[in-house]
């Protein structure tokens, strides 16, 4: 099953592998992260796991060749009927590794999907891999921090399905945004939450209510880009089955309802030095503290932002979110301190000066997330672009100087298949799945019907 010589395990790696060696567990459960931010796992009995430490193991390929509903594409080449969606290779990540607390502290570890082809590259946590392995050429290690916005519902996956989604009953009522009062009210899956993401791995900054019914925030304490990735694929998994015991039903759908706000999934963000000692975002001397670093970076965001939108914007749903006076911002602005801009400068000491782009959502695909900005940003650094374009004052919704990003996914996902700059940064190979993937998601969304189209005619017309 190997394509490569197996490397020589590491000093943290090899521990790992003793520790699980003699432990008593019986299985351990491993995972890979799908094109939709999906993870797709299996528990392998121990000697089997340990016995592809060095060469992998096989798993069917059609994660790559359906989609979230396991529908499979007809429209890819990289896997599909005409291949028989052979096994393809997968790597054990040692340095993922932690236990599950709410699984008897079972061991856990992701996977990168290398496929029966690695010089083609699908896989988001191999996508990432190679931009932190570009920025280290360069110099550079890049820091990450995501959060997430999210609505709970007293429901379970059956009720919910069994009221097609309506009527839902939200986990409180009510507008209460960052209320002791509501936190209170939900004090058990609060403690589970803080206590066990700890456990799990994914330490929280902060954690507290949200405007709207039901609606948390929680800041993931941040990290190097790839480990800042896993932790916001786990994380959103993780609150799903914590939820699940409490009869919590999570959701990450950047919008759920017309009449409420969205949910984001913001990415705060740092450039370093390699050794991880200075802070290159920062100059005490500049004005806002932004350096010619940062703002380089900042302008290779916005200037590639219409282009890989569909990365930070990645499903039909989406582009509800991203309507002008819902928090959500709609043009490449950027601002210090401008929660209604795309780029959000917040400058601080040398060690807190960042970055936060606010334009994705909760729905993200993390790893793309932070490939996009990482891609973007490094662009930008490179070419020393200058920061031409005028800080946004007062509201982002208000600056037309700027185009509008693309208003749904098919727009953006043209922009992103179009582009020669993406295609140079992320690979034909990636752009070309990924787009397709999209443009898949389009043509469901259009060949449905809608409850929208049944209020408005079926009694009419």
């Amino acid at each position: 099953m190997t394509n490569s010589a197996p490397k020589p395990l590491g000093r943290n790696a090899q521990a790992v592998v003793d520790t699980l060696s003699t432990d008593s567990s019986d299985y351990v459960k491993v995972a890979i992260v799908d094109i939709d931010g999906v993870l797709r796992g299996k528990y392998l009995e121990k000697s089997k796991f340990l016995s592809a430490v060095d060469g992998g193991f096989g798993f069917c390929d059609v994660v790559f060749g359906w989609d979230s509903g396991d529908e499979c594409y007809d429209n890819v080449t990289y896997t599909g009927w005409q291949s028989g969606y052979p096994d393809g290779t997968v790597r054990i990540d040692l340095d993922t590794h932690r236990r599950i607390p709410w699984e008897n502290d079972r061991h856990f570890f992701l996977c990168d999907f290398v496929g029966s082809t690695p010089e083609v590259t699908v896989c988001p946590r191999r996508l990432v891999s190679s931009l932190t392995e570009r920025a280290a050429s360069l110099g550079y290690a890049a820091n990450f921090g995501l959060e997430f916005e999210w609505f709970n519902f007293t429901e379970t996956p059956r009720s919910a399905n069994d009221k097609g989604f309506r009527e839902l009953q939200p986990l409180s009522p009510g507008m209460f945004g960052y209320s002791v009062l509501r936190q209170t009210h939900a004090q058990p899956f609060f403690d589970a939450l803080l206590v066990e993401l700890k456990r799990f791995g994914v330490p929280l900054e902060g954690l507290h209510t949200e405007t709207g019914p039901g609606v948390f925030e929680a800041a993931i304490v941040y990290s190097d880009a790839l480990a800042a990735a896993d932790r916001g694929v786990l994380f959103k998994s993780a609150v799903k089955e914590i939820g699940h015991r409490f009869g919590i039903l999570p959701t990450f759908m950047a919008r759920w309802d017309t009449s409420l706000p969205g949910c984001s999934g913001h990415a705060h963000q740092s450039l370093w030095d390699i050794d991880g000692e200075r802070n290159l975002f920062h100059d005490a001397a500049a004005p806002n503290g932004m350096s010619d670093t940062m703002r380089s970076w900042v302008a290779g965001i916005l200037t590639l932002l219409p282009e890989l939108l569909v990365l930070f914007a990645p499903t039909v749903n989406s582009y509800k979110r991203l309507v002008d006076g819902f928090w959500a911002p709609t043009r490449p602005t950027w601002g210090v301190d401008n929660r209604t801009v795309a780029a959000r400068v917040i400058p601080g000491s040398a060690s807190s000066t960042r970055l936060e782009l606010r334009v994705p959502g909760a729905d993200i695909n993390p790893h793309l997330a932070v490939a996009g900005c990482l891609a973007a940003g490094l662009w930008g650094v490179e070419r020393k672009l200058p920061l031409d374009r005028p800080a946004t004052v007062g509201s982002g919704y208000a600056d037309e100087s700027v185009e509008r990003l693309p208003r749904n996914l098919m727009d953006a996902t043209r922009r992103f298949a179009e582009s020669t700059v993406v295609r140079e940064l992320l690979g034909d190979a990636f752009v070309d799945h990924f787009s397709a993937t999209r443009e898949w998601e389009w043509r469901q969304f259009q060949d449905a019907v809608t409850d929208w189209e049944l209020r408005r005619y079926f009694e009419i017309i």
